[in-house]
């Protein structure tokens, strides 16, 4: 059952502003990935060897809301592979998963995992399309500008339950190629989230339909990344998020918002 200190913890992990998320009546929209964390690794590990484990890079995450994640709720996750797409570095891996409440559904995800270096087997579809209009950039741009705490990468693993060493150890993101510790790119993603609902949802969580990125550059601990919204229809805005070094670090961002 999810508690009220699951999702505060979660909020303040992310640094999120959100009032509803802060006191607990709501989750906020990327906690969505926590009860599903052990079914997607258990549907990713089903299709590919488990030495793969080591090598998995989150490419990108579609969520679908149906309805926000409330305390009190007994959730139950399925996951499935649904498609394996070989490629010259290595293999994506798209997972999709279901949370019910009982009888409702509460949300959609499609995950894609990039796996370096392994060729799998191709089956099943690709992720879904959000890809970027570069004609946008024409356009205003709203933007929301924050900061990665030092300590985050501490703070995150914790409430998300997500204790990858990349993450917490300097010495091992080094040998895996890595400037250092980095971000979680599901942490960045929740900066998003709130960074969407303040300067385009009216700050209201609720109204929060869709949101859906491509992980594109790693995030340091203590950078600055801003968050770019270009309107694309009543309620839809297509995004992306720049670190403080000019990596674009979120790519193909997508969000979108109505009411039920």
């Amino acid at each position: 059952m999810i508690t009220s200190d699951q999702t505060i913890a979660y909020a303040r992990a992310t640094n999120d502003p959100i009032p509803e998320h802060l006191s607990g009546e709501l989750a906020p929209p990327v906690f969505a990935i926590v009860p599903v964390w052990e079914v997607v690794v258990e549907a990713v590990m089903g299709a590919a060897p488990i030495e793969a484990l080591a090598l998995i890079l989150h490419g990108e995450q579609d969520i679908r809301i149906h309805r926000p994640i409330t305390p009190g709720m007994d959730l139950r996750s399925s996951a499935a592979v649904v498609g394996v797409r070989p490629k010259a570095s290595g293999t994506s891996v798209v997972v999709r998963t279901a949370t019910h409440a009982g009888d409702d559904l509460v949300n959609e995800q499609v995950i894609t995992a990039f796996i370096r270096g392994w060729t799998g087997m191709a089956f099943g579809d690709p992720a879904p399309v959000h890809d970027f209009d570069e004609a946008l950039r024409s356009r205003p741009a709203t933007t929301v500008t924050a900061r990665i705490d030092p300590d985050q990468t501490f703070r995150y693993a914790e409430a998300a339950g997500d204790p990858m060493p990349i993450h917490l150890d300097d010495g091992i993101a080094r040998r895996a190629g890595l400037p250092g510790i980095i971000a979680h790119g599901l942490c960045t993603m929740a900066f998003t989230s709130w960074a969407a609902i303040m300067a385009v949802g009216g700050g209201d969580p609720r109204t929060l339909r869709r949101l859906a990125v491509r992980f594109s550059q790693p995030v340091l601990p203590g950078q600055e990344i801003t968050h770019s919204f270009w309107p694309v229809a009543p309620g839809v805005v297509q995004f992306e998020t720049v670190s403080d070094s000019g990596a674009v670090v979120i790519r193909n961002g997508l969000a979108e918002f109505g009411r039920l």
